[in-house]
Order: structure tokens, then C-alpha cells, then sequence
């Protein structure tokens, strides 16, 4: 069945006058709206305005357009049904057989961090998805096109059929149009829950439904292994997080890869002075904090040189010449990621074919959001562990007290195990640490494997364990390495028992009451 009559109304005329011409040269009758018609006729191409097709005015600023029984009748009425055919004869409405609507640009407006939540309200389009919601469901007849990159093939299409397209086309693109109405209406969803203090309403607990909208970034080469597929999604709206990475050198990045830059930024995006990150697996193999970049990066190579072979570097610093000709010393290397990359820095680093340079703003990261966990059936939503504790928050449990330099490193240790897999036990020595032990299921093997990491450096350390020290144990081990301090959440059952072992061995221990789980 060929086509006779086209609605087109668009905000992105991307290639729109050629494809408008073509269906001109065809003989097909075009309907439009306002900056579009307007579009089409400084083109020399008939358009005929909705307006004066359904007979009654645009109104409320633009508001009502196309919200009208001759749009929709002619959009949803099945051709094969008698009764149907007949209502439209009856009330003089015509057949529309091409439906050509994208929407107004509400993802883009929204990038603006100062916008109005009026401003965003007013590019709801509200006629355009109800153009394409219609026209898709009545694919059998009717064609819809949403993409402007489909003009084309569309085209082409018509002009090798009679004017006719496929019902295969016509099933793929009414497809695309409810995939692009989701994803237009989550990205509402989505800005509008984030005003909801805006708009002073209470935020008693997590919504009832949410609707998340992303957009393929690439393809991935495979997943975390060869026989899995892979891509990688950007959040829909303002660009944020890695999905503003730039690669400056070395190979495609991997799926690995990109779980682990996250992990690198995560560690090290809160650090105010240089502070340099090194990850393996999604777990950090060392960490520093130092006054120069180039010693923050050496303390967190020194904690397990033969773990950081091959993982990912992090530093919240632009990269100096003293780091880079660190970094080109340390073996081979998956990625560099940081702020930025000084000119004699990425000659050294270019040197070396095979490491990936990614520059990254660390300033442009916002703080809050949901963490996403995807299990069978369903999914598991929490807001992200951004919890951080000062001094006054901290418990002296232990008769001896620490000193002003062990408080310090203790909250330069929590901050860390926050984004160590549980069980988590990490060594520190002032700001820098000195051993891990991650991933166990027995804190007290974290321990002994944090220690062993540790070497001699365990000695006057203190320890930070991610949660309760559950058994005397751990306190046991710490003093046998000479550990001097313990940082843990307390709150378990035998808490007197161990802080009664802390004062046997006259070490500190401090208090936190609250726990940094990482599963």
C-alpha cells in the first residue's frame, strides 16, 4: 500500500528538506507544523498546516497542535476494518499514512545545571509522542520514523516499491519508536525525581517505581571474559561521569577496564592533596596521599608491586614529568587515568604502546545517586556510600588514647576501606597504606593477609577494618605484627572482649558505629 499522506513535525531537521523533497516528488501530501512548515516552504515544497487540516487553531502557546480526532483517527483506524472506515468517512477524516516526529529536545535542555524547573517542564513534548505512540501501534498500515538517520533508507525504500515501505521496515521502526518514547519519558522521570526537594516535597524513602534510561556509548570487544558480549551505556541526560572520559593514547578500552577506572575514580576523587590509586580486580593493590604526586604514586606501587602489574592507575593530579618517568618504570600497565597529562608526561607515557592514557575531570563528579545491583527478577537499589566521619564522630574505646597523628591517619584509613571488598582490613601508616586484605570471607584471614602484604611495614601501623571485629583474634594477630591502633564500626556481642584484649596489649582502639559493607 502506497503512501498518500505524511504528517511531519520535527525539532532536529538533521537532512529533513532532501527526504521532504523526495516525498514531494513522489506526489505524497504533506501536513506540518509550525517551524517546520515553515521550514518546508522556505524549500519551495506545499505543505499544508495541521491547523487548516482539523480546522481548529494551535493554542496555549503551542500547547494543542495535533491533539485532534482527525490526527489521531487518522493515525489509529485500521484499513481492513469495515467499522472503522465507515467512522471516518462519517466524520470527513482522511488516512495519514507517514508519520516523521522527533521530540522536543528535553535530554539537551536539561544539560544546562542552572535549569528552571519551568524552563524543563515546557520541553515536554506531549503532542510528538502521542503522534508516535499512535502511528506505532497501527504499524500494519501506517509508517513512523523517529531518526532522522532512517530518512534514507526510507526513501529509497519507497521509491524501489511504488511508494510503498515493508511491513518488516514498518515493524523495526515502530519498535524504535516505543524504545525512544521509554527512553524520553524515563529521562523525565529521572530529572523530575531529582527536584523532588524543589519542589518541597518529603523524601521519606526510595520511590516506589523508577524507570532508568541509557544510551549505547560502543560496543565492547567481549565482557569480563571472551565468550561474553558486551557495551558500554552512558546515562541519558547530562553527559557525567566516565562517559566524559577523553583517551589520549593506547588501545580500546575494555569492559574490565572501565569497571576499573570507576573503582580508580572512586578511591581517589576525595582526596584533597595528591593521591594515587593503583587497582587490580576492582580492589586497590596500594594507596597514597602525599604532599608530591610522584611520592604519593611510589608509597602505592611499594604496597604490592607484584599484584599492580597490569592494573590501573589513578592520580586526582594533572601528571608531572617525576610521575610519569615512575609510571614508564613500573612494568606494564593497563590504563593512567587523571586530570591531565602534562606535554614531556604523555611523551614518556606515548613511549609505551600498549598503556591507555584517559584524561578525566575529577571536579565535574556529582556526589549522590542510587547504587544498582541487577539480580534474577529484580533489582536491589540503595543510595551510594558517601558517608564520611570526622573526629568528633570517633569513639575511644580503649584506655590508652591515640595521638593527633593516628586520628589522622585513622580517617585517611576509612576513607579507604570504603571501597575495599568486604571483608576488608587495610594497614595505614600515616597517609599512606601499608597492607590489604580484601575479599575474604574471614576477617580474620583479611587480617593476616593485610599484614603479610605489610612486611615489616606493619609494625606501628594502625589497622581499619571495614566492620566489627567479631573474636579477640584479630586483636591478637595485630599486636603479634606490632600494630599500635585499631579503627573498627563496633556493635558486636563481644565487644568488651575485645576491647578488654586491646587494653591487655596496650594498643588504642577507636569506635566509628558505622559500617562500609562492599559486596
Amino acid at each position: 500500500m502506497s503512501i498518500k499522506r505524511a504528517l511531519i513535525s520535527v525539532s532536529d531537521k538533521t537532512g529533513l528538506v532532501p527526504f521532504v523533497q523526495g516525498l514531494h516528488e513522489m506526489g505524497i501530501e504533506i501536513l506540518s507544523t509550525g517551524g517546520t512548515a515553515r521550514e518546508l516552504r522556505s524549500a519551495n515544497i506545499p505543505v499544508i498546516e495541521v491547523s487548516d487540516y482539523t480546522g481548529f487553531p494551535e493554542m496555549l502557546s503551542g500547547r494543542v497542535k495535533t491533539l485532534h480526532p482527525k490526527i489521531h483517527g487518522g493515525l489509529l483506524a485500521l484499513r481492513d476494518d469495515a467499522e472503522h472506515m465507515k467512522a471516518l468517512a462519517d466524520h470527513g477524516i482522511g488516512l495519514i499514512d507517514l508519520v516523521v516526529v522527533n521530540l522536543y529536545p528535553f535530554e539537551q535542555v536539561i544539560k544546562d545545571p542552572k535549569i528552571s524547573l519551568e524552563h524543563a517542564i515546557e520541553n515536554i513534548d506531549i503532542g510528538g509522542p502521542s503522534m508516535l505512540r499512535s502511528a506505532a501501534k497501527n504499524y500494519r498500515s501506517v509508517t513512523v520514523i523517529c531518526n532522522p538517520e532512517r530518512y534514507d533508507a526510507v526513501l529509497t525504500e519507497m521509491k524501489n516499491n511504488n511508494g510503498a515501505v515493508s511491513a518488516a521496515t514498518r515493524f523495526t521502526l515502530a519498535q524504535e519508536v516505543y524504545a525512544r518514547t521509554a527512553t524520553y519519558d524515563a529521562a523525565i522521570s529521572a530529572f523530575l525525581l531529582k527536584r523532588i526537594p524543589e519542589a518541597k516535597v518529603a523524601e521519606t524513602s526510595l520511590p516506589e517505581k523508577v524507570s532508568f534510561s541509557f544510551e549505547k556509548v560502543q560496543d565492547l570487544r567481549y565482557g569480563e571474559n571472551p565468550h561474553q558480549k558486551a557495551a558500554f551505556y552512558k546515562d541519558q541526560g547530562p553527559l557525567n561521569g566516565l562517559a566524559n572520559l577523553k583517551q589520549l593514547h593506547g588501545k580500546e578500552l575494555s569492559f574490565n577496564n572501565i569497571m576499573d577506572l570507576n573503582a580508580a575514580v572512586d578511591f581517589i576523587k576525595e582526596f584533597s592533596q595528591p593521591a594515587a590509586v593503583i587497582i587490580k580486580h576492582n580492589n586497590p593493590t596500594g594507596l597514597a596521599e602525599n604532599a608530591k604526586l610522584a611520592l604519593a604514586y611510589k608509597q602505592a606501587l611499594a604496597v604490592d608491586t607484584i599484584s599492580a602489574f597490569g592494573g590501573i592507575i589513578g592520580l586526582n593530579r594533572p601528571v608531572d614529568e617525576a610521575t610519569a618517568k615512575l609510571i614508564a618504570k613500573s612494568g606494564f600497565m593497563e590504563c593512567v587515568i587523571a586530570p591531565s597529562f602534562s606535554k614531556t608526561a604523555l611523551v614518556l607515557l606515548t613511549q609505551k604502546k600498549n598503556v591507555r592514557l584517559i584524561e578525566f575531570d575529577f571536579k565535574a563528579l556529582k556526589s549522590g545517586g542510587y547504587d544498582l545491583k541487577k539480580v534474577y527478577g529484580g533489582l536491589l537499589l540503595q543510595d551510594k556510600d558517601e558517608l564520611n566521619i570526622a573526629s568528633k564522630d570517633l569513639k575511644i574505646a580503649s584506655k590508652k588514647k591515640p595521638t593527633k597523628a593516628q586520628i589522622e591517619a585513622m580517617l585517611f584509613g576509612w576513607k579507604v576501606v570504603r571501597g575495599v571488598k568486604s571483608n576488608a582490613i587495610i594497614l595505614v601508616k600515616g597517609k599512606r597504606v601499608v597492607g590489604i586484605g580484601c575479599g575474604q570471607t574471614s576477617r580474620v584471614e583479611s587480617v593476616n593477609i593485610a599484614i603479610r602484604k605489610a612486611g615489616k611495614d606493619a609494625k606501628g601501623s594502625i589497622m581499619v577494618s571495614d566492620a566489627f571485629l567479631p573474636k579477640t583474634d584479630n586483636v591478637e594477630l595485630a599486636h603479634k605484627a606490632g600494630i599500635k591502633a585499631i579503627i573498627q564500626t563496633g556493635g558486636s556481642i563481644a565487644d568488651a572482649e575485645v576491647i578488654q584484649a586491646a587494653d591487655k596489649y596496650k594498643m588504642v582502639m577507636v569506635l566509628t558505629g558505622a559500617r562500609h559493607f562492599k559486596h
